[in-house]
């Protein structure tokens, strides 16, 4: 199982990935990110928030990449996520409020 870290192109997420101390990270944004970073297995283009189905895209990501921990560092991210926070957890998903 793989935590994803969001906000990828920030100071904030690889500092909580280094505090984490896993290997199983992936660090994911919607935000444009430079081709060479989306080349590295751990490192993925997330759905925008903005999207009316950002949730269940979000849910179905998770699934699809055997993720079971998500860090939503944006608040407009986690603000959203947090509606569905049940659903999430239905799935054996759990959000982490905070990083």
């Amino acid at each position: 199982m793989y935590t994803l870290i969001t906000a990828a192109n920030s100071a904030q997420a690889h500092q909580l990935k280094n505090r984490l101390d896993k290997t199983d990270i992936i660090l994911g944004d919607y935000e444009a990110l430079p081709a060479f970073m989306l080349k590295a297995d751990n490192m993925i283009r997330l759905p925008n928030p903005a999207s009316a189905a950002y949730a269940h895209e979000m849910l179905t990501l998770c699934l699809d990449k055997d993720i079971d921990t998500v860090y939503a560092l944006r608040d407009n991210e986690l603000l959203i996520l947090l509606q569905s926070e049940q659903l999430f957890a239905e799935y054996g998903i759990e959000l982490v409020h905070g990083s």
